[in-house]
């Protein structure tokens, strides 16, 4: 098996996997890589797996050199961490500069156009929302980056001294009859807007009329719901792009055993 460890700015979401899928995923903070907690519930995670690798896709630089120091600490076995680089064996890249695509957009692209085909558009409903496009000849070609629908209502209440903390959640009108109900209006409805227009100025560029559409995070099936521009939703698309380049890169055979431990951590 596999150890998936796809490192946000909030959470750091889990995954188990082997040779055919992602068959366990889970959640938990990003900030447990610096107390050590990550560590700990990574282990119960993991369970009696065998495990053949630990992959990592991570937007947080600083987080990726603890969970690497945590993770050879407890396990045995070859550490692959997803770059532009190593992505290649999955993905062809046309960028400008290739080693600053965040590596969740590029596990993005792989999943999609390896489960889609190509062209597509994989959108990443993060703390950052990423458009990702791959074009007619399978290559990476660059998208676009907005904030993140929790961040830009967090964003309000966080700098204006009246604007109250909301929740999001769906709408009937888009004329809020109180404070509250106004943001999460704009939120709703304006945050789909913004989609429904960069998905159509993308499918433009690339001389699509259609076009795959995979949505992936955690606002993805809410905001999917009510904009039929998004073909597909697929919760473990990051890491099920991981799970691929990883075993691209390590050609691996994966199997389900007790997992290896260094000495001083099996007891």
């Amino acid at each position: 098996m596999i150890l998936l460890l796809d490192i946000g700015n909030t959470n750091t979401h889990l995954g188990l996997a082997n040779g055919r899928a992602v068959t366990r995923q889970a959640d938990i903070p990003t900030r447990g890589w610096r107390d050590g907690t990550a560590a700990r519930q990574v282990r119960k995670f993991s369970g009696k797996a065998t495990l053949q690798a630990v992959a990592v896709c991570s937007v947080v630089p600083r987080a990726t050199a603890w969970a690497r120091r945590e993770m050879q600490r407890i396990f045995v076995v070859p550490w692959f961490e997803l770059t532009a680089q190593t992505a290649r064996r999955s993905l062809r890249i046309n960028y400008p500069r290739p080693d600053t695509i965040g590596p969740d957009r590029l596990c993005n692209a792989i999943a999609a156009s390896h489960h889609y085909g190509a062209p597509c558009l994989a959108i990443g409903f993060g703390t950052a929302a990423t458009f990702n496009v791959v074009d007619g000849s399978g290559h990476f070609v660059g998208g676009a980056i907005a904030p993140g629908l929790s961040l830009m209502t967090g964003y309000l209440h966080e700098k204006t001294a009246l604007l109250p903390a909301i929740t999001i959640r769906p709408v009937r009108r888009a004329i809020g009859r109180s404070t509250g109900e106004a943001m999460r209006s704009a939120a709703v409805h304006g945050y789909r807007g913004l989609v429904r227009e960069l998905i159509r100025e993308l499918k433009r560029e690339l001389g699509r009329r259609r076009l795959p559409v995979i949505a992936t995070g955690a606002y993805a099936r809410f905001i999917a719901s009510d904009l039929p521009e998004i073909t597909a939703v697929e919760p473990l698309l990051t890491l099920e792009g991981l799970r691929l380049a990883c075993l691209a890169n390590l050609k691996l055979e994966t199997s389900d055993r007790k997992p290896t431990l260094r000495q001083d951590e099996s007891h």
